[in-house]
């Protein structure tokens, strides 16, 4: 799946109000830097268990809006049913301790 780029300046939307739109629109959502190496990971791993989030690479003056709207944390984050995961180490984490597949599944994330 391809990543959507997110231009918030200029839109009908606050930031705010399009960030918490699209975390609530899917199950399971990435938002990162254009290019981030950290989500690519992010995306194979998610994709190895059988999810296939939606990526929103933000541009260069959209970072810290987002971020910020998002919870305040760094970039890549990854949010499953509206719930912040937060980057590459929590998602790292959730599957470590075998909690990624039930949480994704409950969210409606993974494909059948």
């Amino acid at each position: 799946m391809g990543a959507a780029a997110l231009s918030i300046d200029g839109a009908e939307e606050a930031p705010e109000e399009r960030v918490g739109r699209l975390i609530q629109e899917n199950p399971a959502v990435i938002f990162s830097r254009r290019g981030c190496c950290m989500s690519h990971v992010m995306k194979r791993l998610l994709a190895a268990v059988g999810a296939h989030p939606a990526a929103i690479e933000l541009e260069e003056a959209d970072e810290e809006k987002a971020a910020a709207a998002a919870g305040g944390g760094g970039l890549p984050i990854l949010f499953v049913g509206g719930v912040a995961v937060g980057g590459l180490e929590g998602l790292v984490g959730l599957h470590l301790r075998d909690h990624l597949v039930p949480i994704l599944r409950e969210a409606g994330a993974l494909r059948s």
